[in-house]
């Protein structure tokens, strides 16, 4: 299997990442200069809102925009601002026992019971946050208390506490390996790691060097919270193209080809220092091509933003974004595999679900998904798609949850949410059809133009109304309801002019009234100015 990590920089505003396997693209990352990025970033806060109906506090962080922390983000040790609260003990079930090999980085150490945000927090009150998700719309960045910090092998989590183990390590050999290698490292009483998957066949030598990493890295933070006061930036995450090489470098990728010389060098200088092995995979690409074009992945990219995806052999999905939720349907086409109706619904679903999770990796799709499969009678076969799919999702690094078919033969899914997607990212919505895809048809705009001149032929005073609206639909009002027209013009003794405009949408519709004098009446309809057009 051939994979490429190829880095597109040349363009000062946009900087491009695409992981490619046997010339396939299977992963995109993407980021832009104008767009703030602060995932990751770490600053000391002032609380300025309480919202006890929330549970959740607001607090400015130096950005301009007030992020969102909820109780459930809160960390133990600011319970202690509480009065009168004590933490209860955890209640255990029979054949109960604490993991001490668990990375799930969102609930690790999370006590269930926690005393009101209102007493944990006053306004003023400074805190240390972690921006973990971006503002999407009109939300600000959702912020938590438990920080996490990533190396190369390791992930150093101050609230944890104990060292643990990446859950997608599942060789139970390699895990007490690696823990006793980091119980012979001796890491600092009171913080917490996680060793990453990528640590799974390292060395203590190269376990030891990010330990050493992540511990001069956090005193400097430390120093930082200690002498400034908030609210203020503490810690900012390394750029794209460190970042992505960090979490998403593998020894499975053959070549790292970058194509600006600044992101080549910085490139190679973080492989000699942190992966000095792998410093002869990347190279600078100095063709008058363009290095995605060479590839191919202009093409893929574009793709990415089209509502159906054709599969392979016959058939497609359809993927609909709402606000709440994606809904992917799968459909056959001319897929035929064998005369067996479940036969052939069982392997275009076994192809569906692989695109699916590929589709949601480079669409970088979050919430709530609902995949509307072909249903299949057989219990097994459900099955086998569900374990498709999930098989399909664990390269993804955002974390998801799927659930079993539903009897609608529906499989539920959530991906955690912490961009917003390519769509959100590289489109705006449309003026048009103010982004529900859809405008009306020439007939329906007939209609509502005829019943706003109903309306316009009752001012006494009218010499000339004019109808300014979209060319096509000047066209199709002229020639099919001249009639009508002549006998509104009848009714009120004044002249009706439907005219187009140019460079207005489909729905554009602006209606003006003048007198014999030629002075404009005012004239309004449905409690909105008509003059303002819509």
């Amino acid at each position: 299997m051939s994979q490429k990590m190829l880095i597109n920089a040349r363009l000062p505003e946009e900087l491009r990442i695409a992981v490619v396997e046997n010339d396939a693209l299977e992963e995109l990352y993407v980021e832009r200069t104008a767009n703030d990025n602060y995932v990751g970033n770490i600053y000391k806060g002032v609380v300025v809102n309480i919202e006890q109906g929330l549970q959740a506090v607001f607090v400015d962080f130096g950005v301009g925009q007030n992020g969102f922390l909820h109780i459930s983000d809160v960390e133990p040790h600011y319970f202690k601002q509480a009065p009168n609260f004590k933490p209860q003990e955890e209640e255990r079930r029979p054949g109960w026992r604490r993991r001490h090999d668990d990375d799930d980085l969102l609930n690790s150490g999370r006590p269930r019971h926690k005393p009101p945000i209102q007493d944990i927090f006053q306004r003023g009150d400074e805190v240390l946050v972690q921006v973990i998700k971006e503002g999407i719309g009109s939300k600000g960045p959702t912020l938590s208390t438990y920080v996490s910090i990533p190396g190369r092998y390791l992930v150093l989590m101050p609230s944890l506490g104990r060292v643990g183990v990446s859950r997608k390590i599942t060789d139970e050999s390699v895990r007490r390996k690696l823990r006793s290698l980091m119980d012979e490292l001796d890491p600092p009483k009171g913080l917490g790691f996680i060793v990453r998957t990528a640590g799974s066949d390292r060395t203590k030598k190269d376990l030891a060097f990010d330990l050493a990493y992540l511990m001069r890295l956090w005193r400097s933070i430390v120093r930082r919270v200690k002498n400034l006061p908030g609210p203020v930036g503490i810690y900012e995450e390394s750029d794209v193209v460190i970042r992505t090489i960090r979490d998403v470098f593998t020894s499975e990728i053959d070549e790292i080809i970058v194509d600006e010389k600044g992101a080549y060098d910085r490139a190679r200088e973080f492989m000699e220092g942190v992966m000095p092995r792998y410093k002869d995979r990347i190279s600078y690409y100095s063709g008058v091509e363009p290095l995605f074009t060479k590839y191919g992945m202009d093409s893929e990219i574009a793709k990415i933003n089209c509502r159906t995806v054709p599969l392979r052999d016959g058939g497609s999905i359809v993927i609909d974004q709402a606000e709440a939720l994606v809904a992917i349907d799968v459909n056959s086409g001319s897929f035929r595999m064998t005369e067996s109706p479940e036969e052939t619904a069982f392997q275009l679903n076994l192809r569906a679900a692989k695109e699916i999770a590929r589709q949601i990796r480079l669409r970088d799709l979050g919430g709530v998904i609902v995949n509307d499969f072909i249903d299949m009678a057989s219990e097994q076969h459900r099955r086998a798609v569900e374990r498709t799919l999930r098989d399909a999702m664990k390269r993804d690094r955002s974390k998801t949850r799927i659930l079993r078919t539903s009897p609608f033969g529906l499989i539920e899914m959530t991906r955690q949410r912490v961009r917003p997607g390519v769509r959100r990212s590289g489109y705006r919505e449309c003026p048009c059809c103010r982004g529900g895809g859809a405008i009306k048809t020439l007939e329906s705009m007939t209609l509502e133009i005829m019943r706003v001149l109903a309306l316009a032929v009752q001012e006494k005073r009218a010499a000339l109304i004019t109808v300014s609206v979209a060319e096509e639909v000047a066209s199709y009002v002229n020639n099919k309801k001249r009639q009508q027209l002549a006998k509104f013009e009848d009714e009120c003794s004044a002249s009706i002019v439907v005219r187009p405009a140019a460079n207005v949408w489909p729905e554009s519709l602006e209606v003006e009234i003048f007198d014999e004098n030629n002075k404009r009446i005012p004239f309004t309809r449905g409690g909105e100015n008509a003059g303002n057009g819509r």
